[in-house]
């Protein structure tokens, strides 16, 4: 983790062995927020598996609090797909048992 300046209202946080897939995923969610002013991420090399993952707020809110909370809000929503397809799949599975 990477502050700039001494309010942590703009870090980079680096993430390892992980891709676009967390990366856009994490920055829509981090982006609804109406307290965040800039949210991005790069890889670093297409040979490494890393992310530089970066959010600047507005006023002195730091930036850990709207990314913790967009890393909650996507676990939340990857709970309700998986949640939705079990429903859905487990019927039939059970059915041809």
């Amino acid at each position: 983790v990477q502050a700039d300046g001494t309010d942590g209202s703009c870090v980079t946080f680096v993430l390892h062995d992980e891709d676009h897939t967390l990366g856009n995923s994490l920055r829509y969610m981090v982006m609804k927020n109406p307290d965040v002013q800039f949210c991005g991420y790069c890889i670093t090399h297409p040979s490494e598996s890393k992310i530089n993952f970066r959010i600047q707020t507005r006023g002195s809110l730091p930036a850990v609090e709207p990314f913790r909370k967009g890393l909650t809000d996507l676990m939340g929503v990857c709970q309700h797909v998986l949640n939705t397809f079990e429903v859905r799949l487990l019927p039939e599975e059970l059915g041809s048992v």
